[in-house]
């Protein structure tokens, strides 16, 4: 966003930011965010702190203050952001998205740095990892929560946590277990998710699983191939068993003598229930290079649980992409029986929203530019980015005016006005391959129809495709 375009939105950003005129008891202090928020949305190449200043004309060590010493409630501030969010952008079909981001970093001071997997350079670095709960309703999407990962060696070194200004009461917690109070939290302010969706390091989690279940939430998330269960449940003994009638009984319950082990999902495929179905193709969403189309196969499944035993039923849904059938992903669901796959589908693909999120707010409004070394700077750098994320969202949202690119990456929908909301439909193997215009892959695409005649669609059959939007 150029100087120009600022200008012309200075007074909306005005009127946004007196929504958290709350946080702030002193006037001198609250004078300091519309400058932070103007720097973390303007064309500057860093916007750590310094940059900012100066080019507001105020000594950096004033911001620096601002966001790691001075008195304010970045508390209230973030519960003012959950409120926007209920208020202006609830309704029906609302989805949460749980993911987590990495920012390498250099040294050993800033909060939470350790040599861990970093996701932004894509391999283990130094860095520091922060998990989001984000929120995507038709064309909107925003983050709006989130918080420090800290690892256990920080945890246990407590010297170093007070030096950091990290609370006494902030203690080693898995990445789910934060992703639940994020959730939590959010449901005591009001907000109302239709859907939850993750990744499959969360929906590895067993315990990720049960927690979402016991809030009587739906969720469809992807899992790792080595998740666990049974397509058809094993019958469970709950009546004692006491050899001779005497000493301690086998434990119950206990699954009954010769029931089938627990599979990998990945080796359910093989299983006829999921062998003979025939593959079922879907229209996701198009993307920069033509539409994103996969075959889906869909199944009940019983994942197994803490004590070895049958629990669910959940849909398990098996994908794999047409032009990549090597590529396969696996979802579960906990929704009712009856959900359509077009929803189980459109759920489960909206993880994109998050990771738009994040190159946005990275590209956009600086969000892993924060050099400072105490947790409660860091703390307010993540609301103030999501603040600052929030207004453009809201202002692309009612002008549906030309969208940037991040940092020169074209968007995701160039042709668009804003990112449509995903779309789930029936394709046909040579509209697919005529969309890519490529010879070669058309040959290899019917090579895979002819095998598969009994469950595709000749194209003089198929109907015109028609977008169907949740």
């Amino acid at each position: 966003m150029d100087t120009v375009q600022l200008r012309r939105l200075k007074p909306r950003l005005r009127q946004f930011l007196k929504s958290f005129d709350g946080s702030f008891t002193r006037k001198t202090t609250r004078a300091h965010l519309p400058i932070s928020i103007t720097g973390q949305l303007s064309n500057l190449p860093d916007k750590s702190v310094e940059p900012i200043a100066v080019e507001a004309g105020v000594a950096p060590r004033t911001l620096q203050e601002f966001l790691s010493q001075r008195k304010w409630d970045e508390d209230q501030a973030r519960d003012q952001l959950h409120e926007i969010v209920r208020t202006k952008h609830s309704g029906p079909h609302a989805i949460g998205i749980i993911d987590e981001t990495s920012y390498a970093k250099k040294g050993d001071k800033t909060p939470g740095v350790k040599r861990q997997w970093c996701g932004a350079v894509g391999k283990k670095e130094n860095g520091v990892v922060t998990v989001h709960l984000g929120y995507a309703r038709d064309d909107f999407h925003c983050l709006f929560d989130s918080e420090l990962y800290l690892p256990e060696d920080w945890a246990r070194d407590r010297d170093r946590c007070d030096e950091a200004g990290i609370p006494k009461d902030m203690t080693y917690r898995p990445k789910w277990e934060i992703a639940l109070e994020l959730y939590d939290r959010s449901v005591a302010h009001g907000l109302h998710f239709d859907w939850m969706t993750f990744d499959e390091w969360y929906g590895g989690k067993p315990d990720f699983l049960r927690g979402l279940s016991a809030r009587l939430q739906r969720y469809v998330g992807e899992v790792p191939k080595n998740l666990v269960g049974w397509i058809k449940p094993p019958r469970i003994i709950t009546r004692p068993y006491h050899k001779n009638r005497r000493g301690f009984g086998r434990k119950i319950p206990r699954l009954a003598s010769g029931s089938s082990p627990a599979r990998r999902v990945d080796q359910l495929l093989g299983r006829r229930e999921l062998r003979d179905q025939p593959w079922q193709r879907w229209r996701i969403k198009d993307g920069e290079k033509g539409p994103m189309v996969w075959e889906v196969k869909h199944v009940r499944f019983y994942p197994k649980d803490a004590a070895g035993l049958p629990c669910g039923p959940l849909h398990l849904v098996v994908a794999r992409e047409v032009l990549h059938p090597e590529e396969i992903k696996y979802f579960v669901s906990n929704a009712a029986s009856e959900t359509p796959m077009q929803t189980l589908l459109l759920v489960a693909f909206s993880r994109w929203r998050v990771e738009r999120c994040f190159e946005d707010q990275k590209g956009e409004v600086g969000l892993d530019h924060y050099e400072g070394r105490r947790y409660l700077g860091l703390k307010r750098h993540l609301i103030l980015s999501a603040i600052s994320y929030l207004f453009l969202a809201e202002t692309r949202q009612e002008f549906g005016g030309e969208k940037s690119g991040v940092d020169g990456v074209p968007g995701a929908y160039q042709d668009c006005r804003f990112d449509p909301p995903l779309v789930a439909g029936r394709d046909s193997l040579e509209e697919v391959a005529g969309t890519h215009g490529s010879e070669a892959s058309k040959d290899s695409m019917q090579e895979r129809s002819d095998t598969q005649e009994s469950h595709q669609t000749h194209a003089s059959r198929a109907p015109t495709l028609r977008y169907q939007t949740q």
